[in-house]
C-alpha cells in the first residue's frame, strides 16, 4: 500500500511540473508579445533592452558583498 501511494505521490509531482511548465511557456509568450509591440510602438529600441538586460544580469551575477 505504501508504495502505491508513493507512486501516486510521483505521478502527481510530474503532473504539477507539466503544468508549470505549460504556464512558464505561456508567461514567456506573453513577455516577448508584449516586448515586441512596445518596441514597435517606440516605447524603447531592441538596444535599450539589451543594454538593461545586460545591466541587470552584471547586478545579479556579482559578488552580493562590495569589493573595497
Amino acid at each position: 500500500m505504501e508504495s502505491f501511494s508513493t507512486s501516486m505521490d510521483l505521478v502527481q509531482f510530474i503532473g504539477k511540473l507539466g503544468d508549470l511548465k505549460d504556464e512558464h511557456y505561456h508567461l514567456i509568450l506573453v513577455q516577448s508579445a508584449l516586448i515586441e509591440l512596445l518596441i514597435a510602438k517606440g516605447l524603447f529600441s531592441r538596444q535599450e533592452l539589451e543594454h538593461q538586460i545586460a545591466e541587470l544580469d552584471r547586478l545579479m551575477t556579482g559578488s552580493p558583498y562590495p569589493m573595497a
